[in-house]
């Protein structure tokens, strides 16, 4: 299979397994704030951002081995994916007992990260079940990486979505009936042993070297390039980490609880559409890493441009749409009590934007392995926001926090990530990359001012106006990039696979009939 056909087919199979998980998470949040409230919502969200905190004890290997499969696996080199995947359980069995150990460390000094401790029993048991959850799924994951990185993502990914659909489910049936945390987040503990079980057994099948018990050594070369790409990756690690997981630790720490839970349902909608997103870039990510140890940096630079073009189209539509619909939407969900106001729904959309317009430079700066070349950015990015952001938060509230995390974004990342990118991988001008770049941004900011406006003067009730505010926000960003991009090559290279396969389809109709 080709590797447009695998990372289409990739791709095609986690927006069907995204749509389903969330419908059923959004009806479970709304079970949970019922029956739990606010308190428990915002320990949820405190609780998994420590977590992925600790998480940085994986160290960025993950991302490192998988690198040092990509060649092996498009040369068929079974011993050489043998070699690494006994490496790969070694250390992930280390990582895992390694989280374990440092959750059962920081338990007493739980309420260090919470402002005014919350009258909600058994609160050590709960995070010590967090701890067990993320710590037991580092045991199977190595095969898990395996199938991803083989460019199989969509077999992970029916496992994923099919476990996740079956405890969401579990979970609000438990709930409706026990009223119980605890039982809630055992579910989900048994949840994470059966899907890494699945997915292991699925890869003994497809792999069966894995089952070979013979311990044979790395070579050393292969050793010290993981090496050198983890202690990159790390430094990435630690900085993402800061970025993107201390935002609830932060409010829990500075501002109350009920904040954290307010901010985990935008966070949810925030990640969902990310996660949907993500998963194009993800898709593709082993047929780019296939691609750069190929092609030429010629072919490499065209098929960037095409990914970039498609973010940029992704992530402008989708930030208009934000803005002009997520604080409609949370009131028809859950309630006006758990609104933002607009400016810091502003500053999240802006980040939101910020982060999406880095994914298509990250994919290839990581299919390439240049983790190495700007690990320094992620450290710097790290300091600058967790900086500002406790100084922001003291001053302004809540809107500082995410005020951090922009600045951090500008000062640092927007421009040192394709300047890697574009030195070392591409050979091209950064200044090219910029021109269309701020292209895009204006593109955006004109588009949504335009929306916002017409959405703002819509005042027809509740549902009838969410309703019309969904067709401006749909039809207006989308043709303002119609009418600008209608003759540029990569619009046109999407338009001409929309065609195609608009006449495939039609053509079986006609068959069926």
């Amino acid at each position: 299979m080709s590797r447009s056909r695998k990372s289409a087919k990739n791709l095609l199979f986690s927006i069907i397994g995204q749509f389903f998980g969330l419908v059923i998470s959004f009806f479970a949040r709304i079970i949970f704030i019922k029956i739990l409230g606010g308190e428990y919502l915002g320990l949820n969200g405190l609780f998994t951002n420590i977590l992925t905190v600790l998480s940085l004890a994986e160290l960025g290997v993950g991302e490192a081995i998988n690198f040092s499969l990509y060649k092996p696996l498009a040369e068929n080199d079974t011993f050489k994916c043998q070699m690494l995947m006994q490496f790969y359980k070694k250390i992930y069995t280390i990582i895992g007992i390694t989280v374990l150990l440092l959750g059962i460390v920081i338990t007493p000094f739980l309420s260090f990260f919470i402002n005014e401790v919350p009258d909600i029993p058994n609160l050590n048991v709960i995070f010590i079940l967090f701890v067990v959850n993320t710590s037991i799924s580092y045991f199977f994951s190595y095969k898990r990486n395996l199938i991803i990185a083989d460019q199989n993502r969509y077999i992970a990914t029916i496992y994923r979505y099919s476990f996740y659909f079956i405890l969401n489910a579990a979970q609000i049936v438990f709930l409706i009936i026990t009223k119980n945390y605890i039982a809630f987040l055992l579910l989900q503990i048994l949840c994470t042993l059966l899907e890494n079980l699945f997915v292991s057994l699925k890869a003994n099948r497809m792999y069966p070297y894995l089952k070979n018990k013979d311990k044979i050594s790395l070579d050393n070369s292969t050793k010290t390039e993981i090496v050198k790409n983890t202690k990159a990756m790390m430094m990435h690690k630690i900085g993402g980490i800061v970025v993107t997981s201390t935002d609830n630790i932060l409010l829990s720490k500075f501002v109350d609880l009920v904040t954290v839970g307010i901010y985990s349902n935008y966070y949810l909608v925030i990640n969902a559409l990310n996660t949907v997103f993500t998963q194009f870039y993800t898709s593709i990510i082993a047929s780019v890493g296939n691609l750069c140890a190929k092609e030429n940096t010629k072919k490499q630079y065209e098929v960037f441009n095409k990914v970039d073009f498609l973010g940029f189209w992704i992530y402008s539509f989708s930030s208009v749409s934000f803005i002009c619909l997520i604080n409609h939407f949370i009131q028809i969900w859950i309630g006006e009590n758990y609104l933002f106001q607009i400016d810091i729904v502003l500053v999240l959309t802006i980040n939101f934007y910020l982060t999406g317009m880095r994914k298509s430079v990250m994919t290839f700066r990581e299919a390439a392995g240049l983790f190495y070349k700007d690990r320094w950015k992620a450290i710097i990015e790290a300091i600058v926001n967790l900086v500002v952001s406790i100084i922001l938060v003291t001053k302004y509230g809540t809107i500082g926090i995410f005020l951090g995390t922009m600045i951090s974004s500008i000062s640092v990342c927007i421009w040192v990530e394709p300047y890697i990118l574009f030195k070392y991988s591409f050979n091209k001008k950064l200044s090219d990359y910029f021109k269309k770049y701020f292209k895009y941004l204006m593109i955006t900011i004109i588009s949504g001012a335009i929306t916002f406006y017409l959405c703002s003067i819509i005042n027809f009730g509740l549902y009838l106006s969410f309703f019309i505010k969904i067709l401006i926000c749909f039809l207006i960003p989308n043709l303002i990039i119609i009418m600008v991009f209608n003759k540029n090559e990569n619009f046109i290279f999407y338009k001409e696979i929309f065609i195609k396969y608009s006449k495939k389809i039609l053509k079986r109709k006609k068959k069926s009939l």
